[in-house]
């Protein structure tokens, strides 16, 4: 009779290890199962991202080509509101023209053309362009562009005596250097009288 409670106890105690097996296995199902989830929850999320990221490339695309096509548009039409204020001075040259081979227009003439100069400037004006004084100056390499020099005991030496062509300023940028004579020593005159030199 030992013999069979022996039995019983192996056959409990083998029982009882089963189970624990069970659960083990069990407890390694549920993980599988958790991580299956986690994983799935992962691929999701990063499908969203992928969305997100595709979305996000083609904005930016998008958004490149339209600011390329407005950049194109302000380097073509960018001079437009110029243009439509010089057509007038066109027009009002051509008007010139037009009655210059009449009799006694000289003076009618001159006094166009003045005006047409004032206005062109004017123009000049309202987009921020404006004349740089150079006569009776000191000479600026910044400013002026040096054509000769010139003795003379009107003006000091490294002043400008005269302007052969305007410089202009663009806000305050240079957009051309006024071509100038600058005076020099009266006594390099005298003593090199041919020394006017570019």
């Amino acid at each position: 009779m030992m013999e069979k409670k022996g039995g019983r106890g192996e056959t409990s105690a083998q029982h009882t290890e089963q189970e624990k097996k069970d659960k083990k296995k069990l407890s390694s199902e549920e993980i599988i199962a958790e991580l299956e989830i986690a994983l799935k929850k992962a691929q999701e999320e990063a499908a969203e991202n992928y969305d997100r990221f595709l979305r996000a490339s083609a904005d930016f695309e998008n958004y490149k080509k339209r600011v390329a096509k407005e950049k194109s548009d302000l380097i073509r039409y960018g001079n437009d509101e110029l243009i439509k204020e010089l057509l007038p001075v066109i027009d009002n040259l051509e008007r010139a023209l037009g009655h210059a081979g009449a009799e006694g227009t000289e003076e009618g003439i001159k006094s166009g053309v003045e005006m047409t100069l004032q206005q062109f400037l004017g123009i000049l004006q309202r987009f921020g362009c404006t004349p740089i004084s150079a006569e009776g100056e000191r000479f600026d390499p910044n400013r002026h562009e040096a054509i000769m020099e010139q003795a003379t005991g009107d003006c000091d030496p490294g002043h400008v005596v005269s302007e052969l062509e305007k410089g202009y300023l663009l806000n305050d940028r240079l957009v051309r250097p006024a071509k100038v004579i600058v005076a020099k020593a009266h006594e390099d005159a005298k003593e090199n009288p041919e020394s006017e030199t570019e």
